[in-house]
């Protein structure tokens, strides 16, 4: 079959910097891993998580899951590695392909539990957040198989047919003579490509029903592993690599609908989950930062310096506030402070150069331009007053009485030196001088 237009396969996967082979494959398994730890590491922070988690928890996930998609891949083929004609070194030879993904997802499954624990976080919440991480590995994970040249489907006649070179088409019973059906076919359905371009849609579909529905407690994984099933169901029916066969499917498309029933069973059960997930202490809360943790502020503000006895800070700002304004305060407390602030400092110095007969709280505004008091000036101005009735006699006498002035006879006591005999101490009520 000659095609006028298809996908060329590479002249090789392997290059030599001096000793050490370079190989597309493990490049594209790397570069799958890192899209995956990167993605996981952005989706993880989204939660609430700690930084670096994703990276800490792969630590443990990648080692056990290369071994277990290996295991998976030997298993599944063991006719290949421990048949008659079988060659059981070859079983370590990773780097010629050869890794199943379903044991690399339950191996990795493992080693991803023991990080967790470690990190005291939940797993389900970690398997949400790497899902689409893991498709879009597998998505370039896939571009190994271009490289090698393998896991490709039926004979194609299309544009978009992979041409595969001779030595890698189907063997005759694994070898070393070509199988006749396929001898003179050089093109065949790039089943790497229909896989890597479906784990990028399964990618996509995890992250926006994520975003729409909120995806927690292991169903974004669960859809992620529904999603990529159905994909895996119909592209293995395409490929024509040798793979045990049970009832007319092969092993792998059994493999996909159980994990597909088990993924959507899993979503009906968990879909009333959304209470909080244990993502771990951020890292500013973990290191003690003021603000980090809700309510720790004001807490902080009241230990202060109350190691030695001191007050706090938030002592000493009650204290300088004073009073709440609804605090009750008595009527007499009221009095007391009002006189002190009419007082004050400067009318207390009035009061002492004032005259004896002039009380302390009576100095006003006048006492402080007049040589003399006010009750001396009415005194020298009686004899020029005008003549006054009883009644207004008896009204001044009790308006002097008011205001401190006495009466008559004090203030003559006062002239002859006695006013010390005769004025009442302070705080003793003034006579009403009738």
């Amino acid at each position: 079959m000659h095609q006028l237009a298809s996908i060329p396969s590479p002249s090789q996967g392997v290059w030599h910097l001096g000793p050490v082979p370079v190989r597309a494959y493990a490049i594209m398994i790397i570069l799958g891993i890192v899209a995956a730890v990167w993605l996981g590491e952005r989706r993880w922070a989204a939660k609430g998580g700690t930084p670096g988690v994703i990276v800490d928890v792969a630590v443990w996930a990648v080692p056990f899951g290369l071994v277990g998609g290996r295991l998976y891949h030997v298993i599944t083929d063991y006719q290949r590695y421990f048949g008659e004609d079988g060659d059981p070194v070859r079983a370590l030879e990773i780097w010629k392909g050869g890794l199943g993904i379903w044991g690399a997802v339950a191996l990795g499954a493992v080693g991803a539990v023991i990080g967790c624990r470690r990190r005291g976080i939940s797993v389900l919440a970690l398997g949400d957040a790497v899902a689409p991480g893991i498709a879009l590995a597998q998505a370039i994970g896939r571009w190994g198989n271009y490289w090698n040249q393998e896991l490709y489907g039926r004979p194609l006649d299309a544009f978009w047919a992979l041409k595969i070179d001779e030595n890698h088409r189907p063997m005759l019973d694994g070898g070393p003579a070509l199988d006749p059906k396929y001898a003179d076919i050089a093109t065949y359905h790039p089943t790497f490509l229909y896989e890597s371009l479906w784990c990028v849609g399964v990618a996509v579909l995890v992250i926006w029903a994520d975003r729409r529905y909120k995806l927690t407690h292991g169903r974004a994984f669960a859809l992620y592993v529904a999603a990529y099933t159905v994909g895996r169901g119909w592209i293995e029916a395409l490929r024509i690599d040798d793979a045990h066969h049970i009832l007319g499917l092969r092993l792998n498309d059994w493999t996909s609908i159980v994990l597909f029933l088990g993924a959507v069973a899993y979503l009906y059960l968990a879909r009333n989950s959304t209470g909080p997930e244990n993502v771990g202490i951020p890292a500013e809360a973990a290191s003690g930062g003021a603000g980090s943790v809700p309510g720790t502020a004001g807490t902080e503000a009241e230990t202060k310096g109350g190691a030695e006895g001191e007050p706090g800070a938030s002592d000493t700002a009650a204290d300088a506030a004073g009073p709440a304004d609804d605090e009750p305060v008595s009527a007499a407390e009221d009095a007391q402070d009002a006189d002190e602030l009419e007082a004050g400092p400067e009318a207390a110095a009035r009061a002492e150069d004032a005259p004896a007969d002039v009380p302390e709280d009576a100095a006003g505004p006048e006492a402080e331009t007049e040589p003399e008091s006010k009750a001396d000036s009415e005194t020298e101005a009686e004899p020029e007053a005008a003549p006054e009735t009883k009644a207004d006699d008896q009204t001044k006498a009790d308006d002097q009485t008011k205001a401190g002035g006495g009466t008559k006879a004090e203030r003559a006591a006062e002239e002859d030196g006695t006013a010390e005999l005769t004025r009442p101490a302070k705080g003793e009520p003034i006579p009403d001088g009738k």
